[in-house]
């Protein structure tokens, strides 16, 4: 597009394009407004266009550069001085536009061959097309440039003032340069015939290369460099045309003839006689400088005196310097051999060496360009053969002939009387030495071979010697040549490095001496530096080992110094010089050195111990150099912003360090340093100050600079020091400790200002740049990063200007030229404001309401919508173009994506109802993927991970029959197409990759894997449980995934383990957790589950333990869900010893590190929980109780393989060799007595709760001290109150984890154990209700206040374990017989208490609306359709909370019978046995007392009254009543049928023993007796006959017989058919007492 549409239309006219205005007729244009068209009229006449081009400059501006909205631009013409302020504009982007289109034609002429080009062709095509007109009309068009006249308010109107003269004519030089610039890149490719470089010459001459400008009178200052840049093209011109890389060529091959000047006798003569008249302007140095290379190459014996003549005009013209910048621009000259072509500057060079060695060196520094040169210049310094001196008079130690032509040396010399050793050069006896005499005196050129190398060793020395005297200066120029040769030499081959050592180990010394002199030679310090700087570069240690005693850098004088502040610290010589030197002159040559010295020992990672060497350092760069450097006086133009680019380069790359090697301590890292110092002090504003530059500024830079690109000029310095502060910022905010106080970097960064004064409008503004495209797009990073940490509106910051500044990112985000990052930044910012920037991505995403019924709203896209650009981004006809890679293509997904996850329902509206939107969404997902080996662009891997995720929240999102129907068709095909087949396998093939691949390796796209695979894993899920579109729902599908999804899972944890392997192998862990719950129908018949999962259990159980917690605890629920699936279905499971050893190593070890734990946090409890506490020394202190911990779920699972294990025959084998339940209990007891570790204790006490339940188990727990480790630390859980039972209770929720739970199952653990153990567990017992027969006794007189349920189930465990002690009464009343008492008093009453509460139905009710809130709220809640009106959700409200009642009324009441019936099964082992005291009449009454009072009424709901035969009368009542309100009960009330039928029972047993008894007890009157007759004879008969009534009906049995052993009567083996034996019982007793 660039190519042909915009330079090949306006072939080769370039600058042509915009030709001189004609017409003064507006008659085409009747469609602009009258204002419009008035500004037209003058920009017309300013610029000196015509019609149509004014128009298209003016459209072109408004679409690229104008920086604002319509209505903006409708304000600024109904103005005048905004108007001509546009207009002004509107000129500067026509100028920059001419300037553009040569810079494309250079662009075109740099890449045109460049085989690493991607449109090298297209270039090529281009620049053919353009070859035949380029010369002619560039070189006319600038001969017409340099001639014209400037313009004037006559003719281009009023708005050309001095000012905009000026700026035209600062216009002109740039076109001026970049036309030279394109000629002379034109023949670095093409030949230039002999003529035209004739013609060539003649015109730079009449130009004065430049300086001769028309409008000389109008150049300033400040385009003196763009006068010398026109210059300087003048002459690389020239010299190219030359052609010295072909005179090379020819002259290795030894076909000098071949070269085009050589057969141009005529015009090398002319040339010869221009070339003689040049010599009044440095720019002619090279031009002769070169002519002479090729004459002297050509016809090295013609014309040798004017050849010397115009070498020696080039030499005083100083062509040496000049060569330093212009020979890199002229490819192979540095190959030329010195006796060729040069060997004449050589050899004028070399005359005068070493009495003057400026000359020689400077002229071989700049001839070094490569590794070849800088041996050949090696070896040529190292081989000299002459030695010049100058004497005034003849010294007395020669001879000589008569004419004084000819020395002989009479005696040997030392060179340098100061050196010893190698250090010094001796000249031996006899040499030789030619004489001519001159102004100076006696020229002597000894004929004496040295090294030169050796000599400059000498010469460093001997200015070590006089540092510190008058000849310091003289010495100093001598030695400033000698380390800059040295430092081009290491700079371009190291390898020479070694042969130098003599000279680059004396900088040290050189650096230390001259920094301490009153009059430093900074020169010379900064070339030593810059020395120092190379070598640091290949080895930072030895540097930094000898620099650090030099003094030269900032040291600390002081152990107990403030880094922060810096005290305790000197700025050495350094500072100093700094201070004093540089400072007061405006010069920073040394500065400039020490900051790319220290950056480059940054670089180098030290190590910990030179790196806190180089705090000081730092801190001086960053408490003076950098808040104050730009108030610095300064003397060349660029400087100040080359030193603020450096500071920030070395900020950048301490941010940049790798954290390895930081060491903790006191001293802080340079990083944290930095971090400190940028985010609380004034360096971070001036970093603040550097980013405010603005876009507005850097183009006026850009605008005034006279080079055309590259890294060097004023502007493009500019644009990387801000680059630079953008980049630090970011990383600043990113690495900075999270604190809850505001650093005042970050106030600086959000404080909200005026209109566009504050950061956030500036740093957005920066979309309007145009030159670097990394200067925009770091801008909107560090934008993205404060958007995503900072509490301020990016909306609110921008103001006024936020739709004009939307407009340009959208702009910017379409255009299909436009660099790709900036595009992908530009999104991945809108992602991030999606979640927070609320006000900014509704400009963005600019939905508009249609107009519709009224309450609806829906929406469509605005004509600025992002929407609409995205939507164009994923449209699956662009993909694979250029202007739409998958890098940006995963851009445009993850927004999308993060507009589903926040749940923009108006976005969302739009997008789902677009045509083609989910066709070409989920067209990713219908690609065939490379292999994950061959994997060259993983963002692929992301862009099919974010489709997924967004299927998979519109799944949840939106009710299955709700979806749109192009989505249902998407899945469809997803489904037919067999995707989820392809997926699984794609997946297993990702996750194999993983595992095979070695961590350093496979890293580089580990995050984009791991991303597809919880998309892949979430969409399964999602599809699995919302979607009935999918093959997902078919069990035989299941059944063939499930072992895939299991084998996917050991790839990543059975293999040797990684960081990326143990991460994908959690994620797979957690997906099989899930999909076992879900298909649990389907693992019931699949294979086997748990080989596999053994297999990976022991392979986790091996690994690094830290990273292996999350997925070990996986894995353990796996196996619990499977076991509990498949385990428990029968059969034997063969892994079941393995898994059994594995878990209880894990049991006993976790046990170990919870008391540690523990114990470590009894010792440390003044110190905060701190969840997210990343300490790693204390000693197991990590260890944590978690419910979903390692260690409650290794004791869960042993639970279920104990249940599996029935008959114990695995388990007693493992405990053998390990002791887990020794330190179960252990944990178990410290737990209790502190009151912590809720989770595992209840853990552990279900699973002694599960080894109890057989008789090897419950030996096994009691034999480990299970009383020990729980009687008497239960007492720490509860606290038994003084001042009234209810107290002691909890109203929370049954279900939930507490300390009263604990106290439950520890019952029920007493109560297993002593029903498995019996008289082996009886003392053990008798001790623990012993010492918790407080609480017992509470337990059972609470249920008369408190009727939560979690107060009735701690009643009904209470009971439940008296009633297995009641069995034991003789051993109870032997040990406890007082207790024992008040048990069997309370158990009376605690039966009358449920009586009364079963059978008062509405007062239940009452209590538990009044006392027991909580219980009601318990019950499940019906969750309200978001959807679903209000008013509809009152009319229900009521009867939803009605039945709520009626359940938790319903849940009391069963709660109430089973405390009833097992109260009363209970009492009857307090009672004598029916049969034995009906038939014996020797029995001791004394045993049994008298439980209930010889009394008929009605059960009372209070203390005071004792029960009575009465309160057993009504509980049979209340049994037979609730009896027939269940004849024909739903199946969940079966139960309670038999439970009634179990107290009904119970409750006659008791109460005709205690009858019997009471007729035997002759304390009793016998009237009483005859009332007690008479009473329960009357009672009896009527409630048998309602038995009798109820059983004809049909009612279940008894559950006796299962539950709890009845003894049956004697009359029972005659029973009546379809009668139960305990009604047989009651005829009996009955007939008895009526006799």
């Amino acid at each position: 597009i660039l190519c042909r549409a915009t330079l090949y239309s306006y072939k080769s006219l370039g600058v042509w394009l915009y030709k001189l205005g004609t017409s003064s007729q507006w008659d085409f244009c009747p469609f602009f407004k009258a204002k419009l068209l008035q500004l037209l009229q003058v920009g017309w006449v300013l610029l000196g266009l015509d019609q149509q081009q004014s128009v298209q400059i003016l459209q072109c501006y408004l679409q690229e550069d104008y920086r604002g909205t319509r209505n903006t631009l409708k304000d600024v013409l109904q103005d005048e001085r905004p108007s001509q302020a546009l207009l002004l504009k509107i000129a500067d982007y026509y100028y920059e536009e001419r300037v553009c289109h040569l810079r494309c034609v250079l662009l075109l002429l740099t890449y045109f061959q460049d085989e690493r080009h991607p449109y090298r062709v297209e270039y090529s095509n281009c620049v053919n097309k353009l070859e035949k007109d380029l010369v002619t009309n560039y070189q006319k068009q600038f001969e017409t440039l340099f001639k014209a006249e400037s313009p004037t308010w006559e003719t281009h109107g009023n708005l050309m003032t001095e000012r905009q003269v000026s700026r035209w004519f600062l216009q002109c030089l740039r076109e001026q340069s970049l036309l030279l610039e394109i000629l002379f890149l034109y023949y670095a490719y093409f030949e230039m015939g002999p003529g035209d470089l004739l013609s060539f010459t003649k015109m730079f001459k009449e130009q004065g290369f430049g300086l001769r400008q028309t409008n000389r009178h109008l150049v300033d200052k400040s385009m003196d460099a763009l006068v010398d840049r026109i210059g300087y093209f003048s002459c690389l011109i020239l010299v190219e045309g030359m052609d010295i890389d072909f005179l090379h060529k020819c002259a290795l091959e030894d076909r000098t003839e071949q070269h085009q000047f050589s057969n141009t006798p005529a015009i090398s003569k002319e040339m010869d006689q221009m070339l003689l008249t040049f010599g009044d302007i440095p720019h002619h140095g090279p031009v002769l400088l070169a002519w002479v290379l090729l004459r002297h190459t050509l016809s090295p014996d013609e014309s040798s005196p004017v050849i010397r003549r115009i070498g020696n005009t080039s030499l005083q013209l100083g062509v040496f310097q000049y060569l330093t910048t212009m020979l890199q621009g002229l490819g192979g000259t540095g190959n030329n051999k010195p006796t060729m072509g040069l060997g004449m500057i050589l050899d004028s060079a070399m005359g005068m060496f070493p009495h003057k060695t400026g000359l020689l060196l400077q002229l071989l520094t700049a001839l070094l360009s490569d590794k070849s040169t800088a041996k050949k210049v090696y070896i040529f310094l190292d081989k000299m053969s002459f030695y010049t001196e100058v004497y005034k008079t003849k010294p007395n130690d020669v001879i000589s002939r008569d004419d004084e032509t000819l020395w002989r040396r009479q005696a040997p010399k030392l060179l340098y009387p100061l050196g010893l050793g190698q250090t010094n050069l001796r000249m031996p006896q006899g040499v030789l030495g030619q004489v001519a005499v001159g102004e100076q005196g006696y020229v002597v050129r000894w004929d004496y071979s040295y090294s030169a190398w050796i000599l400059f060793t000498c010469e460093i020395e001997m200015l070590l010697h006089v540092v510190s005297t008058a000849d310091v200066i003289l010495h100093c120029e001598r030695v400033k040549p000698i380390l800059d040769l040295v430092h081009k030499m290491i700079s371009t081959d190291w390898t020479v490095s070694d042969c130098l050592l003599p000279l680059t180990s004396r900088i040290y010394m050189l650096l230390q001496r001259l920094t301490s002199v009153i009059n430093p030679p900074v020169d010379v310090i900064a070339s030593c530096a810059n020395c120092l700087i190379v070598l640091a570069a290949r080895m930072p240690g030895k540097v930094w080992s000898s620099l650090h005693h030099t003094g030269f850098l900032p040291f600390v004088v002081s152990r107990h110094i403030i880094f922060t502040g810096g005290e305790g610290m000197k700025a050495g010589n350094y500072g100093n010089l700094l201070v004093l030197i540089e400072q007061p002159r405006g010069e920073y040559a040394v500065t400039i050195a020490f900051l790319r010295l220290v950056t480059t020992l940054v670089k180098g990672q030290l190590g910990s111990t030179q790196d806190k060497g180089l705090i000081p350092c730092v801190l001086l760069v960053l408490k003076e150099m950098l808040p104050t450097y730009h108030k610095w006086r300064y003397n060349t133009h660029g400087v100040r912003e080359r030193i603020g680019c450096l500071i920030l380069e070395l900020v950048h790359a301490i941010l940049n360090l790798s954290p390895e090697g930081e060491a903790s301590g006191s001293t802080p890292t340079l990083q944290s340093l930095c971090i400190y110092s940028l985010a609380n002090t004034e360096a971070g504003q001036a970093v603040v100050n550097i980013m405010g530059v603005g876009v507005d500024t850097i183009d006026v830079v850009l605008a005034a600079q006279p080079s055309s690109g590259g890294s060097e000029g004023p502007g493009q310095i500019l644009i990387q020091t801000v680059k630079l502060a953008f980049s630090v910022t970011n990383n600043v905010i990113r690495l900075k400790p999270p604190s809850s106080a505001v650093s005042p970097l970050e106030q600086a960064l959000t404080q909200h200002g005026g209109h566009g004064s504050n950061l956030i409008a500036v740093l957005a503004k920066y979309i309007y740049h145009k030159h670097d495209p990394a200067l925009p797009r770091l801008a909107i990073q560090l934008l993205k990063r404060l958007a995503t940490v900072a509490p301020m509106s990016v909306y609110a910051c921008l103001g006024g200007d936020a739709a004009a500044i939307r407009d340009a990112f959208l702009t910017r985000l379409q255009s299909r030229t436009e660099d790709m990052r900036i595009k992908v930044m530009i999104l991945e910012f809108l992602t991030v404001a999606v979640e927070t920037q609320p006000g900014l991505i509704e400009l963005f995403l600019n939905l508009e309401v249609k107009d519709g019924a009224e309450g609806s709203k829906e929406f469509l896209l605005g004509e600025w919508s992002c929407l609409q650009v995205v939507l164009d981004l994923i449209d699956s006809r662009q993909q694979g173009k250029y202007w739409c890679p998958p890098l940006l293509h995963r851009a445009a997904l993850a927004f999308l994506h993060a507009l589903w996850q926040d749940r923009r329902d108006s976005a969302i509206s739009v997008l789902r109802t677009k045509e083609r939107f989910w066709e070409n969404l989920t067209t990713p997902l219908f690609g065939i993927l490379p292999s994950p080996s061959d994997i060259t662009e993983p963002c692929v891997l992301e862009t099919c991970a974010f489709v997924m995720k967004i299927i998979g929240l519109e799944i949840y999102y939106v009710v299955s029959g709700s979806l749109e129907r192009s989505l249902k068709d998407a899945l469809q095909k997803f489904s037919s197409g067999r995707r989820y087949e392809y997926w699984s396998q794609y997946v297993k093939s990702l996750v194999v990759h993983v595992a095979e691949t070695e961590e350093d390796e496979g890293v580089h796209s580990f995050s984009e894997t791991q991303m597809v695979i919880s998309a892949w894993r979430m969409l399964l899920i999602l599809s699995t449980s919302h979607v009935c579109h999918t093959p997902l729902h078919s069990s035989l599908w299941r059944l063939k995934k499930f072992p895939r999804i299991l084998s996917n899972m050991a790839e990543e944890l059975l293999v040797p383990m990684s960081v990326p392997c143990l991460r994908l192998g959690s994620m797979m862990a957690t997906l099989l957790l899930i999909l076992l719950k879900q298909w649990r129908s389907v693992v019931a018949t699949a294979p086997d589950v748990l080989a596999p999962l053994s297999l990976i259990l022991e392979s986790v159980l091996q690994a690094d333990q830290q990273l292996m917690e999350s997925t070990k605890a996986k894995v353990f629920s796996a196996l619990i869900s499977a076991l509990q699936i498949q385990g428990l279905n029968g059969g034997e499971i063969s892994q079941l010893p393995q898994l059994l050893l594995c878990v209880c190593e894990t049991v006993q070890d976790e046990a170990l590190a919870l008391i540690d734990s523990t114990r470590h946090a009894a010792q440390v409890r003044d110190v905060p929980d701190d969840k997210d506490s990343m300490e790693t020394d204390a000693v197991r202190s990590v260890q944590k109780d978690q419910r979903d911990g390692v260690c409650v779920l290794a004791l869960h699972l042993a639970k279920e393989l104990c249940r599996a294990d029935e008959d114990g025959e695995h388990w007693v084998l493992v405990m053998r060799k390990i002791p887990a339940l020794h330190s179960i209990l252990s944990a178990l007891e410290l737990s209790l007595r502190s009151k912590q570790n809720l989770y595992f204790t209840e853990a552990a006490l279900h699973l002694l709760l599960t080894l109890a339940r057989t008789p090897q188990g419950a030996a096994a727990v009691a034999g480990a001290g299970v009383i020990q480790s729980i009687c008497l630390p239960l007492l720490s859980v509860y606290e038994v109150p003084s001042n009234g039972a209810s107290q002691g209770f909890s109203r929370k929720s049954q279900d939930a984890p507490c300390w009263p739970g604990v106290y439950r199952l520890s019952m029920s653990l007493m109560e297993i154990l002593l029903k498995t153990l019996r008289y082996n567990f009886i003392n053990e017992a008798l001790d623990f209700v012993g010492v918790h027969q407080e609480r017992i006794l509470q337990c059972l007189n609470a249920v008369r206040t408190v009727q939560s349920l979690v107060c009735l189930d701690e009643a009904d465990h209470t009971v439940g374990f008296l009633l297995q002690l009641s069995r034991f009464c003789k051993e109870w009343q032997f040990h406890l017989p007082h207790l024992l008492r008040d048990v069997q008093i309370n158990l009376c009453y605690l039966c009358q208490t449920c009586t009364y509460l079963l059978h008062s139905r509405n007062m239940l009710h009452h209590y538990l609306q009044a006392k027991n809130g909580e219980a009601l709220a318990s019950g499940p809640r019906a969750q309200r359709d978001p959807q679903t009106p209000s008013k509809a959700a009152a009319e229900g409200g009521g009867g939803e909370r009605e039945e709520a009642e009626q359940k938790a009324l319903l849940a009391v009441q069963c709660s109430l019978l089973k405390i009833l019936s097992k109260t009363l099964a209970t009492l009857q082992h307090f009672t004598p046995d029916c049969c034995q005291i009906i038939l014996d009449q020797c029995m001791d009454l004394a045993e049994y007392r008298t439980l209930f009072v010889l009394s008929f009424t009605t059960s009372a709901f209070d203390a005071d009254v004792a029960p009575s035969f009465g309160t057993l009368l009504a509980t049979i009542n209340v049994a037979l009543s609730m009896l027939g309100e269940v004849v024909h009960p739903p199946n969940n009330f079966k139960s309670i049928q038999s439970l009634l039928m179990f107290t009904m029972e119970n409750c006659f047993y008791v109460l005709i023993s205690q009858a019997v008894r009471c007729l035997k007890d002759p304390s009793i009157a016998p009237r009483d007796k005859q009332r007690l007759k008479q009473e329960l004879g009357s009672e009896l008969s009527t409630l048998l006959s309602s038995l009798s009534r109820h059983f004809r009906r049909g009612a279940p049995s008894s559950p006796s017989s299962s539950l709890l052993p009845s003894p049956q009567p004697p009359g029972a083996k005659a029973s009546h058919e379809g009668q139960e034996p305990f009604i047989q019982l009651v005829q009996a007793f009955v007939r008895h007492i009526q006799r």
